[in-house]
């Protein structure tokens, strides 16, 4: 779909804005201070997907184990300052590859210009913006409680303070925990300018009520070109953060990785155990990056159809179901059998169409690669 022409902006190996694909950050929730466990964290989200990876800075003792955890991450590093400049500048330093910077809180327009004379100098990207929930109450009574035209000021007000000696690889934020306000923002912003835009539906809440939020309000501003990265933000673990994102940018066409799952909701006529069915092939395929069409249907009025447009699918009947692969039945399976059946099936299809070599690993229920004779990954 068309995309907001924005300006690019280098953050390490990636590049946010210019036309580049919309790049998913998120956020660790370790302690900073605790190195292994920190890096432990980004492993397990680099091998969800996520791209860019944020990290507190709260002190100088944080600050101070950032060169370490920039050295052995796999992703590019952010380091989140608040409160205090020399946090920024330490970060910078220590070879981190951006900056979320609030220019509001860090003392003042000459400690704002000393973190920006030290980001152009390293080649460090900023993110500047504004969150509802901690926008200044000056800007808030100027505008008579008019929470975007506020945030727009404010932004609009620390974008003339960092790019006042000509930097300009600014990444823009503009978030709040109520939707509406997050699309009516981002839409202001994005009319006026080409900065890129990370965009975040901030403080979404649990699991599922906060994925439904972020992809109301990211599905909204994606789906007029808007944004440029993105984060969902959920209390807890945050690798679903980055399964969820990519939900967002699969249901547009944006981007495409792992699997799609198609079911129907069942009804009188299903005559087999669907929600276990559905529960099975999500675990058998929650780690796989391959964007395959998969399709689990409980009866005779969807299921054919609908199975025989996935790459691989499930039609159910009375307490059996048949496999399709691309139109064609492969099998007709009793359902104590079934999912095993499907991953077999599976496992064929992705060893045909990538190349790869799978196996079922029946504890944990899901594909996994096979190991060659040294040891490595097939």
């Amino acid at each position: 779909m068309p995309r907001k022409k924005t300006r690019p902006v280098q953050v390490g190996n990636l590049v946010i804005g210019g036309g580049a694909p919309i790049v998913v950050q998120s956020m660790t929730n370790t302690d900073t201070r605790a190195v292994a466990a920190t890096l432990a964290q980004i492993e397990a989200l680099a091998a969800a997907g996520c791209e860019l990876i944020r990290v507190a800075v709260p002190d100088q003792e944080a600050a101070a184990k950032l060169k370490e955890i920039v050295k052995h991450a796999k992703l590019p590093v952010v380091a989140d300052i608040h409160f205090d400049y020399r946090l920024a500048l330490a970060a910078i330093d220590a070879g981190v590859a951006k900056i979320r910077l609030n220019p509001g809180n860090i003392g003042g327009p000459d400690r704002v210009k000393a973190v920006v004379r030290a980001a152009k100098a390293n080649g460090v990207a900023l993110r500047v913006g504004a969150n509802a929930g901690s926008l200044h109450r000056d800007y808030l009574a100027r505008y008579e409680g008019d929470v975007v035209q506020a945030m727009l000021a404010s932004v609009e007000d620390q974008l003339e303070l960092v790019t006042a000696d000509g930097y300009d690889q600014i990444v823009v934020s503009l978030k709040s925990s109520d939707v509406v306000e997050t699309i009516k923002i981002n839409e202001a912003f994005a009319a006026r300018w080409d900065f890129p835009l990370h965009l975040g539906v901030t403080e979404a809440g649990i699991r599922w009520r906060g994925t439904i939020k972020s992809a109301v309000g990211l599905g909204i501003l994606l789906n007029q070109g808007i944004g440029d990265t993105i984060r969902v933000s959920l209390t807890g673990d945050p690798r679903h953060e980055v399964t969820a994102a990519f939900e967002i940018l699969k249901a547009l066409h944006i981007r495409e990785r792992g699997p799609v799952v198609v079911a129907c909701p069942t009804c009188g006529r299903c005559q087999i155990g669907l929600e276990e069915l559905v529960e099975g092939v999500e675990e058998l395929v929650q780690d796989l990056p391959y964007p395959l069409h998969l399709a689990v249907m409980g009866c005779v009025v969807n299921g054919p159809g609908e199975a025989s447009r996935a790459d691989l699918g499930i039609a159910g009947g009375k307490e059996a179901g048949l496999i399709f692969r691309n139109g064609e039945i492969l099998r007709k399976e009793k359902q104590p059998r079934l999912l095993t059946a499907f991953a077999e099936e599976l496992a064929q299809l992705i060893r045909e169409k990538y190349g790869v070599n799978l196996k079922l690993n029946r504890a944990k229920f899901r594909l996994e690669e096979l190991e060659d004779e040294e040891g490595g990954k097939s």
